[in-house]
């Protein structure tokens, strides 16, 4: 004797892919996932250089305040640490 076909068998058949389908999506969706998860590293990486930049730079002006204070307002040359005074603002003023 056949057996009987019903249609929800025939229609659970049509709602499945195939294994080799589904084993190609599965691979392309963990693929996206381990590239997000190292952009999501990146992205720490760097906020965290972002965070030594302003650290850094607060760090700078410290030492920026400090020499100000001892030497006055100057350019400091950063190869060899000469400093030349900066025209004030009365001499700058007068050129315009």
């Amino acid at each position: 004797m056949e057996k009987d076909i019903k249609i929800e068998d025939i229609a659970q058949d049509v709602n499945k892919i195939t294994d080799e389908e589904l084993k190609s999506v599965q691979e392309k969706v963990n693929k996206i996932n381990q590239v997000q998860m190292q952009i999501g590293g990146m992205e720490l990486q760097k906020k965290f250089a972002i965070d030594q930049v302003t650290t850094f730079q607060a760090e700078l002006k410290v030492v920026q305040d400090e020499l100000e204070q001892k030497y006055g307002q100057v350019s400091i040359n950063l190869v060899d640490g000469t400093i030349t005074p900066l025209p004030k603002e009365d001499e700058t003023d007068k050129k315009d």
